[in-house]
């Protein structure tokens, strides 16, 4: 594992070290998503895999890059096959971390700088709500007229599983609130069991000569996950509540008095809840939980800081798929000694090659970790990684485990260095190493085995195509049997009914099953078409600002024929599109530049009714729709918040200033844009202007502004898959 990237705050890493890093982040992402979601046989809790999640999206963001296999545009795991789907009505999404004192400081220092009166007055106070980080499953709580009626897992973050059942039978969870509470109240929190519980659990198994669970979160996501809600009674969950979804009501005006208010109601909260008013208490409640975390009757891995004021909660809103008012401050990691038998190359669906240490089986903070990602051949010759080395594995909050360094004086002799293959190891085509990157790829494209599995089964998955019943191993069965060889193939399938039914383990049924999922897929939105192409860099949250600005397939392709002349208006309005840039439009272009790609989506689109794009219900604000740029320095308010703002009331911000630009809010100090604005005509407003436009008569969409009187507060909590929580 590279852990000298890994160390290294975000900030930090050169553009090609946060490249290298983020392809090995989204390949062992990719394979933890397997053995956890598909084999029931996870390699890490999942407090490292969530974390490993959100390192990613901050080295996007800081180091604007995007990769087409990006683990950032998802949020946990598709809701288990077992189980009804429940869509939240406010998303489940995830959390930033911190690991040390001044992360902890940046985070605070963020906070200040994006709300005005915080950054103009250092002196005023921002009280933080510090509480233990719990290691269990997140779980959403939905009551009506004070009734528990509903009951999902995080699931991916959009829609979980409906365990409704199960939760009903947990003594933690009141089936009726006490008191008054809002028409609708949406309780999120997280269940788990004590270690006192697990340790009984565990005997249990093994008097059974069953196997026993790894850890408390296993068993704990393991026990609520039974779809026998008998099994789910006989196990020992708790729960304790820490934030809310929808609400039909205001409730509190502090964090502090929601969790006073969750408690008036029946429902545990976390008794080591702290209000911080500084730095320095926040600092204090960590080092205090650290002293005492393993007194502590259950599993824990960090505090997390909430900022204490729900107006300013929703002020800060959300970036990207965390909150901003919101952070966890994670515990230092472990470290073991383990021997690494061998190195391994992988193949992955772009093409690139990646090492991964093969180690003897090592317990390392409550998991068996068995392997780790080397990066890269730089960082193998870095740290004069070699087989048969002893090596010291780290797994730290942020990451999943990392070979931190070789132990010299236990190298066995002889001993070589390793050498990266020169060949691919899938096809025999030559693997080369292309200037300026850490990767060394695969030519083979099309003709290489690996690559073409992996398009395929990028091409099904959850985030793209979200065939039910056509997983990773069903794929990698049809594409060698040649059954499917193409995404168009697989739309073909009816054709080919008897010889599917003809394999083992096939049926009539079980085929008739597949061919109607295959049917239910036949329509699918733009986006999720456009992030199914597999097409670098582009993500699903990509590919949706794709179909937001071009709408339709048609005119996306009409757009990028127009795009591959660099001095065209469709290449300009490409690259000047806010969350793109020069990289990913670039690796957009070449996509469908390439006949064979073309090709390919023709006969795709030929199967399928690709809806247009429509974008969500934007309310009355006079720039819904309209294009907004930004230049000087605002006095009312933060720029970042200016451009939240302006997104949440439906318009679109651009980085730059073109004849589509509809205004131009200019501060003090203003750059060229003005200049520009002034030149193409661009209507351009003061701050004064433009406050008056976007407070006049403009009501912002549900969906995308936090309002809390407008249905709750958006919560957006902590960690970014099904099984993770405060």
């Amino acid at each position: 594992m590279n852990g000298g990237l890994r160390d290294k705050p975000v900030e930090e890493l050169t553009p090609l070290e946060a490249g290298a890093e983020l392809k090995a982040l989204a390949e062992e992402i990719a394979r933890h998503d397997l053995a956890y979601h598909q084999n029931d046989a996870p390699e890490i809790s999942d407090e490292a895999y969530d974390a490993l999640k959100r390192r990613n999206i901050r080295l996007e963001h800081l180091h604007k890059i995007s990769r087409d296999d990006s683990p950032s545009e998802k949020v946990g795991a598709a809701p288990a096959a077992g189980f009804s789907k429940i869509t939240h009505a406010r998303p489940m999404l995830s959390l930033g971390n911190a690991f040390g004192p001044e992360d902890l400081a940046d985070f605070s220092d963020s906070v200040r700088r994006f709300l005005k009166e915080w950054r103009d007055d250092p002196s005023l106070p921002l009280d933080m709500v510090a509480e233990p980080k719990i290691d269990g499953l997140s779980v959403s709580l939905r009551y009506e007229q004070g009734e528990l009626i509903q009951g999902a897992t995080r699931g991916d973050g959009a829609t979980g599983e409906d365990v409704t059942a199960n939760l009903a039978t947990m003594e933690d969870i009141p089936q009726r609130l006490m008191g008054t509470s809002p028409a609708i109240l949406e309780v999120r929190g997280e269940v788990f069991m004590t270690k006192t519980d697990f340790q009984a659990l565990n005997r249990t198994q093994v008097k059974a000569e069953a196997k026993p669970f790894a850890n408390p979160r296993n068993a704990a996501a393991g026990s609520l996950r039974q779809l026998d809600s008998t099994v789910t009674s006989r196990r020992s969950l708790k729960f304790f509540a820490y934030a809310f979804g929808e609400i039909s009501e205001p409730i509190a005006k502090s964090q502090w008095e929601f969790l006073e208010r969750l408690r008036a109601w029946g429902l545990t909260i976390n008794p080591e809840h702290r209000l911080c008013h500084d730095l320095a208490d926040m600092e204090a409640v960590y080092g205090d939980i650290l002293a005492r975390r393993e007194r502590l009757n259950y599993d824990i891995d960090g505090v997390v800081y909430k900022v204490n004021r729900l107006d300013l909660q929703e002020r800060l809103g959300q970036a990207g798929r965390a909150p901003r008012w919101a952070i966890a401050h994670k515990f230092p990691a472990e470290k073991v000694m383990t021997r690494l038998d061998k190195i391994e190359i992988q193949v992955g669906r772009t093409g690139s090659l990646t090492p991964v240490a093969r180690l003897d089986p090592v317990h390392v903070g409550g998991v068996m970790v068995s392997r780790a990602t080397l990066h890269n051949e730089d960082e193998i010759a870095r740290k004069d990684v070699r087989e048969g080395d002893w090596v010291i594995i780290q797994r730290a909050g942020d990451v999943i485990p990392q070979i931190v360094g070789v132990v010299m004086e236990k190298r066995p002799l002889p001993s070589s260095p390793f050498t990266m293959p020169r060949t691919c190891p899938e096809c025999g085509s030559l693997a080369v190493r292309v200037e300026g990157e850490v990767a060394r790829r695969c030519t083979g494209g099309f003709v290489c085995p690996a690559q073409i599995i992996e398009r395929l089964k990028h091409f099904v998955s959850r985030g793209a195509f979200d065939i039910e019943g056509l997983g990773a191993k069903h794929m990698e069965d049809f594409q060698a049997e040649g059954l499917v060889l193409t995404p168009a193939d697989i739309f073909k399938l009816q054709d080919r009914k008897e010889e599917i039914e003809a394999r083992e383990g096939w049926g009539e049924k079980s085929v008739e099953n597949l061919l109607a999922a295959i049917e239910e897929r036949r329509a699918i939105t733009l986006d999720r078409f456009i992030f199914a192409l597999g097409i670098r860099r582009i993500g699903s949250a990509n590919a949706r600002l794709l179909a937001k600005q071009y709408g339709s397939l048609a005119r996306l392709r009409a757009q990028m024929d127009e795009a591959v002349n660099p001095e065209s208006e469709a290449h300009a309005d490409l690259m000047d599109m806010d969350g793109i840039g020069p990289s990913v439009g670039t690796d957009l272009i070449a996509f469908f530049a390439e006949p064979h790609n073309r090709e390919a989506v023709e006969d795709l689109s030929s199967q399928l009714e690709v809806a247009e794009f429509k974008a969500p219900a934007a309310g009355t604000s006079p720039i819904t729709g309209k294009t907004v740029a930004f230049t000087g320095s605002l006095e009312s308010l933060t720029r970042d918040e200016a451009k939240a703002r302006a997104e949440a009331l439906g318009a679109k911000v651009a980085g730059s200033v073109s004849k589509k630009t509809h205004y131009l809010v200019v501060g003090g100090k203003p750059g060229s844009k003005a200049k520009k604005a002034a030149e193409l005509g661009v209507t351009v407003l003061d701050e004064a202007q433009w406050l008056s436009l976007t407070s006049a008569n403009s009501e912002a969409p549900s969906n995308e502004l936090p309002l809390f009187t407008a249905g709750g507060l958006q919560d957006d909590l902590f960690k970014p898959t099904d099984d993770a929580g405060n």
